[in-house]
């Protein structure tokens, strides 16, 4: 944080991770299974790192992303809206240029689900033949909303919203193909039934397709979390294929 007064109180820092640390012992595995996945903030917030990184012009010009050519189409639900404000006062993300000198402006990245725009330095812009969006640096002060998400959606009441399904709380390793949006990764988290947690659960493994995903969001939490230039609630999911025993 910028602020010194933003900080986390330790106490309650140290309490909240004794806590997260407690509810996972006696983990146990899953049977091979296809259900909702619930996405906590943290984790959530990777999600909206992938769809930068596919609209990203680095990875457009080598046609190396999934969401090639996505301007002006559908990659996301209607309900849901991805905003950049560079302008925001003391934000993380803030800036009023980027590192290459070019001026900042708030804009709207995903309106309604479409694509209205790339992230793209001076270079790759010329290499598209398009012009800079002034994200040299990466993106600044970037939301991902959803028209759906009401008071009540809090964490616990995403977790009713689900039903029964995989809350997510860790990820392992860097299994996302951004050429094919092939997505695989390791995780652990706990096994929800009828809005309430079970048990813990570890040794699985959670896989999709980034295209899919993208267009499965069902609900996105008021659990907001900043992180870097980045923030989002819960991301809730409606279909994931789960593989353990």
């Amino acid at each position: 944080m910028r602020n010194p007064k933003d900080l986390a109180n330790p106490e309650k820092l140290g309490r909240y991770a004794a806590e997260r640390a407690l509810a996972r012992l006696h983990s146990r595995k899953l049977d091979t299974r296809q259900c909702p996945v619930l996405f906590e903030a943290p984790l959530a917030i990777g999600l909206l790192g992938a769809f930068v990184q596919a609209v990203s012009g680095s990875s457009l010009y080598r046609k190396s992303s999934f969401l090639l050519d996505s301007l002006g189409t559908q990659v996301l639900p209607e309900h849901i809206q991805i905003d950049e404000d560079p302008h925001i006062l003391g934000a993380m993300g803030s800036a009023p240029f980027d590192e290459e000198g070019v001026k900042t402006q708030a804009r709207s990245v995903v309106k309604d689900g479409v694509v209205q725009g790339y992230f793209l330095t001076s270079y790759s812009a010329r290499k598209l033949g398009m012009k800079t969006t002034g994200n040299s640096g990466g993106s600044h002060n970037l939301s991902l909303t959803s028209n759906l998400t009401k008071k009540s959606d809090t964490f616990k009441g995403m977790l009713k919203k689900m039903g029964t399904g995989l809350l997510v709380t860790e990820l392992m390793g860097s299994g996302t193909n951004y050429v094919t949006g092939d997505y695989s990764r390791g995780a652990a988290g706990f096994w929800v039934e009828n809005g309430v947690i079970q048990y813990p659960v570890e040794e699985i493994t959670i896989a999709g397709n980034m295209k899919d995903m993208l267009r499965q969001i069902v609900a996105v939490g008021n659990d907001v979390l900043i992180r870097g230039t980045k923030q989002t609630g819960s991301i809730l999911l409606e279909n994931m294929v789960i593989a353990g025993n």
